[in-house]
């Protein structure tokens, strides 16, 4: 059964709209994993824009679950990480301009520098995830650098709208997911993912856990936290 690591930011990003100290994010992370998932994740950007180094260091002391750290493969970041110790760093482009993470990290472009990201989270035993798009030879260099397991970014599938062309990126997703395997990489996957569209992701079965925030906010605003979280866990399990 896949698993579910929920991304509280953008609990933090309603926060900052005002620069007040509610809605907290650790303590919506507290109820995340009482209403049962698997894991946090946080996105600590360079801007700050949403989650803070005060929200980084109070989960690592909060989170009983898993607390994964995605991050931008810098040195200031790296720095923290190290210091943090989060159970597992997932590496993501990042550039100031944009609104969300608009697609994966090349892996290819940048493989000496993640290499040398990768040796030192691995010399402290922390885990390193690689955020990529479905294609084959970013998931064949990721395990070339060390990298320890993939995240597929659902992105593009999320936002296509014929079934022709979302059969077309799902097979991409799928040939991914299974290349991954063959080489021993752990597979993760998200970016766009909703109530509607995870189940047909979740029906590749070596997808080991999802990443999922912004519909999950999205609905714990009409429902409550507790309740987004329990559907969204329901819909992974309807495998469709």
């Amino acid at each position: 059964m896949a698993e579910l690591s929920v991304n509280v930011d953008h609990v933090a990003t309603i926060r900052e709209a005002r620069k007040t100290n509610v809605p907290d994010p650790v303590a919506a992370a507290v109820l995340v994993e009482l209403a049962g998932a698997d894991g946090i994740t946080i996105h600590l950007r360079e801007d700050r824009r949403h989650i803070q180094d005060r929200d980084l260091k109070l989960m690592r002391q909060m989170v009983k679950t898993r607390l994964n750290l995605e991050m931008a493969a810098t040195k200031e970041m790296v720095l923290i990480a190290l210091d943090t110790k989060p159970d597992k760093v997932s590496l993501v482009p990042e550039k100031r301009e944009e609104i969300t993470t608009e697609g994966g990290l090349d892996v290819i472009k940048h493989k000496n520098q993640l290499k040398n990201v990768i040796r030192k989270f691995h010399d402290q035993k922390i885990p390193v995830s690689l955020f990529i798009d479905p294609e084959l030879a970013q998931v064949e260099c990721s395990k070339t650098i060390g990298g320890d397991a993939i995240e597929i970014n659902t992105g593009k599938y999320s936002e296509l709208k014929t079934d022709s062309e979302i059969a077309k990126e799902f097979k991409k997703i799928q040939d991914a997911v299974d290349a991954a395997v063959k080489l021993g990489l752990n597979v993760n996957a998200g970016h766009g993912l909703t109530y509607k569209n995870v189940a047909k992701i979740a029906s590749i079965q070596a997808i080991e856990e999802f990443n999922i925030g912004h519909n999950i906010v999205a609905r714990a605003v009409m429902v409550g936290l507790d309740k987004a979280v329990k559907e969204m866990i329901e819909a992974i399990n309807q495998r469709a």
